[in-house]
């Protein structure tokens, strides 16, 4: 009965182990999708500013076709 015991606890011990490196292994990877995703949003919060400086800079050119076609007159 002590080998049963023995053999069943070395059994627990390996899972355990396996389950820490696992836990570990998760980790990592969270973290480094926490990093993958600060980094993605930051791109986002520029490319959002320079969707908004594109529209600014179209409404200029649009403004200075439309005066050029005034004095085109």
């Amino acid at each position: 009965m002590s080998e049963n015991l023995s053999e069943r606890l070395a059994e627990l011990e390996k899972s355990v182990k396996r389950a820490v490196e696992t836990i570990a292994a998760l980790r990592r990877d969270r973290d480094g999708l926490e990093a993958r995703l600060t980094a993605l949003q930051a791109e986002r919060a520029e490319l959002v500013g320079l969707r908004q400086e594109r529209k600014e800079v179209l409404a200029q050119v649009d403004s200075i076709l439309k005066e050029l076609d005034k004095l085109e007159l």
